[in-house]
């Protein structure tokens, strides 16, 4: 049967790091290189010593850096902000740390140099911005009249009421003086080329990190819905301070580009080629799944049944970004709350083995990637004394996890395409 039916556990754990090593920036980041010259019209297999400008922000940022410096042939300079505990070595590319996924003030200070350092490019200059996930949090440069303050508290609010990522970016670019292709703007008349590993549902450059060299499709109005919608407050003030983002077809972006070189397909895809190397059928649902936490972990409870009654091994995997309506005091987050639920469903049933983890290392703000489930997890609760539905209440499934012996512990993987999650399968 191979690795899978031998040791469920250690198959799923390295299919995780198998779909995390597919998104590594030492892997992407030197073909987006090659991208960049194809799309400044350089003769093929040319790569001149053309200076560049790196600006970045996201968990991956760092690490994008470390291998755009090590793969361009021209000199380099630049500033990028990352997570606390990101940071990689760089030559010349500086690297300031900032917090996620409430800013703080280092963001704040590192965004306004980046804006500075922007707004002195030439026609004959050339930007390059490396963006992942988290550049939301970390590239913060608030629009007068809000502060620091203001916008942490929203973010808090937003995070715990259950927002998509969707929402919660059309608020943080209508309140930012660097987001929302606003970076892109201040580069003009120099050429902007952006490199982004995506972690947002659907891969829309303009909602990854907040698009800050992309055009803003949504509006003011937008924005005042949601904070609306969630009852945030103080959102009067936030409401009369929003303030446009540059369009798509506005003249200062017309330089600006933008390619994907990483996704959640890209990890699924590497996992489901492992897989079936080992002769084990695959079935990737989507790399694009949301919605609330626990009920996405019901409906992928249901399927697992309906593989299980097939009476053929299966794996299944999917992708995307739930979301968590916070109730509790506990340390979330939304892979444990998924798993947790998937496990009530499932109670106990024999040939069904789960992981649920995100890409980052990061599941919530607890240094943990998520978590491993099989056939005995309930019962092995039990003997401990741990009852699930306590933690589920307090939105404290990290806890329930992690006292099983059954937390995923990476510590920062240098990359960000999402939640990770498989499923599987293998009948008696």
């Amino acid at each position: 049967m191979g690795e899978w039916h031998e040791d469920p556990r250690g198959f799923l754990l390295g299919l995780y790091k198998t779909a995390v090593a597919s998104a590594q920036p030492s892997v992407v980041v030197p073909a987006g290189v090659r991208s960049v010259f194809s799309g400044l019209s350089f003769p093929a297999g040319r790569m001149p010593a053309v200076p560049a400008t790196v600006f970045g922000a996201g968990k991956a940022s760092a690490a994008m850096a470390q291998a755009f410096e090590q793969s361009w042939p021209g000199p380099v300079r630049g500033l990028v902000v990352t997570r606390y505990g990101h940071a990689v070595s760089c030559k010349s590319i500086e690297i300031v740390e900032a917090a996620h996924p409430v800013p703080d003030r280092r963001g704040i200070d590192a965004a306004a140099r980046m804006i500075d350092m922007a707004r002195s490019l030439k026609a004959a200059d050339l930007a390059v911005c490396l963006i992942s996930g988290g550049g939301s949090s970390l590239l913060t440069l608030p629009i007068p009249g809000i502060t620091l303050k203001d916008k942490q508290d929203a973010t808090c609010q937003l995070l715990k009421c259950g927002a998509s990522i969707q929402e919660i970016n059309t608020v943080r670019k209508h309140l930012s003086q660097i987001k929302g292709g606003r970076l892109a703007a201040a580069c003009f008349p120099a050429p902007v080329m952006t490199l982004m590993i995506s972690d947002v549902p659907g891969d829309e450059p303009a909602t990854i990190a907040s698009g800050p060299t992309v055009a803003d499709p949504t509006t003011n109005e937008q924005a005042a819905a949601i904070l609306d919608k969630y009852g945030v407050d103080n959102r009067q003030k936030l409401i009369a301070a929003l303030a446009e983002t540059p369009k798509p077809g506005n003249p200062a972006l017309k330089k600006a580009q933008a390619q994907i070189i990483a996704s959640p397909m890209t990890a699924l895809q590497a996992a489901a080629r492992h897989a079936e190397s080992l002769g084990l059928p695959t079935c990737i649902l989507s790399d694009c799944i949301e919605g609330d936490a626990e009920q996405v972990g019901f409906q992928h409870a249901e399927i697992a049944v309906k593989a299980l009654e097939r009476g053929q091994p299966l794996l299944i995997l999917s992708g995307g970004e739930t979301t968590v309506q916070v109730r509790g005091n506990g340390r979330g987050g939304r892979n444990v709350e998924f798993l947790a639920a998937f496990v009530r469903n499932l109670n106990d049933l024999p040939g069904v083995y789960a992981l649920a983890a995100d890409t980052d290392g990061i599941d919530g703000t607890d240094e943990i990637a998520g978590a491993y489930a099989d056939p005995t997890t309930l019962q092995r609760a039990k003997q401990q004394g741990l009852n699930l539905e306590d933690f589920r209440s307090e939105n404290d499934c990290h806890t329930f996890f992690e006292r099983l012996g059954d937390s995923i512990v990476t510590g920062p993987t240098h990359t960000n395409v999402n939640d990770f999650r498989a499923i599987l399968v293998v009948p008696a």
